[in-house]
C-alpha cells in the first residue's frame, strides 16, 4: 500500500470519525410533549418527571422537547395531536376532551363523583377506571399511562354566594361535557361552554360572573384578579391523565415502551402528591396577599343531593353506570 493509499484511507476513517456524532445525534429519537402552564403548574412538572423516569428507565439517549405555555394551543388540540399521531406525543389532557371518543370519559372527574381525596386515591388505586382508558386506546388511539391531579374544585367569582339562594343564576363558565351543564343546572345556576384561555375577558367583559377551577388553575391563569371570590363548594377532584399517542407507542422498540408504561404510571403518582398537597397552599398564600377571599358554602349537602340523580342518570346514559356503582361502592 503506497503512502497515499494509506493517507487516503486515514482521511476517510478520521471524517467517518467526525461524522460519527452527527449521524448518531440525527438517529436520536425525539418526543415531543405540551403544557398549556408555565413551569410551576403540576401538570408542566408531572410531565418533567415522566420525561425523567422514562429516560431513567430506558436507559438509552432520548430527546424530550416539552412545550410549554400553550405554545401548542390548547389539550383539546393535543388529544387531537396524538389521536392523528402528530405534533405532540406526551400530554395533560382533561377528561372532558375526550367525549367525541368515549362519552364516558368526561365521567371519571364529573361533580361530586368523589366523597374526599382519600376515596380518590382508592378509585385510583383500585384501576376503575381502566374501562374507560380501554375504551380511548380503542377508539382514540391514545394511551391514559398515568392519572395526575387531585385538584379540589371552587367557584371563583366576581360576587360572593353562600348558600343555594345566592347561587342562583349564576352564570358561570362549565367544561364543555355534558355532565357539567346538567349538574349545574341541577343547582340553579346559568352554565355556559367557554374556552378556557377566554375565561378571563369573559368574567372581565360581564359576560359571565364565575368559572370554576383548582387552584393551581386559579392561580397561573390569574383568575382571581376578574372573580376574588372564591366559592367553596369543593364540587370536584381532579383527574387529569397522561395520555401517550398510540401511535407513537407503536414505533417505539419494546424497551422503551415498557419505559413509557412505567414511566406514566410513576409521574401520574408523583403529579397527584404534588398537585393535592399544594392546592391548600396556594389557596392560602393567595389569600394573605389579599387577592382572594374564601367564600364559605354552607349547603354543599343539599347542592349533592340535588346532583345526585343527575350523576345516576348520566351515567346510565352513557353506559357508565357499572363504573358509577363501584365508585359509590369504594370505601
Amino acid at each position: 500500500m503506497t503512502r497515499r493509499e494509506v493517507l487516503a484511507g486515514g482521511l476517510a476513517l478520521s471524517a467517518a470519525a467526525l461524522a460519527a456524532p452527527w449521524v448518531r445525534a440525527q438517529a436520536q429519537l425525539t418526543l415531543h410533549g405540551a403544557s398549556q402552564f408555565n413551569d410551576d403548574h403540576a401538570f408542566t412538572r408531572g410531565l418533567a418527571k415522566f420525561a425523567e423516569l422514562t429516560q431513567q428507565h430506558y436507559g438509552k439517549p432520548i430527546n424530550f422537547v416539552l412545550h410549554k405555555n400553550s405554545e401548542l394551543g390548547l389539550e383539546k388540540d393535543y388529544f387531537a395531536y396524538m389521536n392523528q399521531g402528530i405534533s405532540v406525543d406526551y400530554a395533560v389532557v382533561s377528561p372532558a376532551h375526550m367525549s367525541t371518543f368515549s362519552r364516558a370519559a368526561p365521567f371519571i372527574d364529573a361533580p361530586f363523583l368523589f366523597r374526599d381525596l382519600g376515596h380518590w386515591n382508592k378509585v385510583l388505586d383500585a384501576d376503575l377506571l381502566k374501562p374507560v382508558a380501554d375504551e380511548i386506546a380503542q377508539k382514540a388511539d391514545v394511551m391514559l399511562i398515568g392519572y395526575g391531579g387531585g385538584g379540589v374544585r371552587n367557584i371563583f367569582s366576581n360576587k360572593p354566594a353562600r348558600n343555594l339562594a345566592e347561587l342562583k343564576g349564576l352564570k358561570v363558565r362549565v367544561q364543555g361535557a355534558p355532565i357539567w351543564s346538567r349538574t349545574f343546572t341541577a343547582i340553579g345556576m346559568s352554565p355556559t361552554v367557554i374556552a378556557y384561555n377566554e375565561v378571563y375577558n369573559a368574567i372581565q367583559n360581564n359576560v359571565i360572573h364565575a368559572g370554576e377551577n383548582e387552584a393551581a388553575g386559579v392561580e397561573s391563569m390569574k383568575f382571581f384578579e376578574v372573580g376574588p371570590n372564591l366559592l367553596m363548594t369543593e364540587h370536584a377532584i381532579t383527574i387529569r391523565p397522561i395520555c401517550f399517542s398510540g401511535k407513537t407507542y407503536k414505533r417505539l422498540d419494546p424497551a422503551l415502551q415498557q419505559a413509557v408504561i412505567k414511566a406514566g404510571r410513576e409521574a401520574g403518582s408523583y403529579a397527584r402528591q404534588v398537585e393535592s398537597s399544594e392546592d391548600t397552599q396556594k389557596i392560602d398564600a393567595l389569600e394573605k396577599a389579599g387577592k382572594l377571599k374564601r367564600i364559605p358554602f354552607a349547603e354543599r349537602e343539599q347542592m349533592k343531593k340535588l346532583v345526585e340523580p343527575v350523576m345516576a342518570a348520566y351515567a346510565k346514559e352513557i353506559g357508565a353506570d357499572k363504573i358509577f356503582e363501584q365508585i359509590n361502592a369504594t370505601s
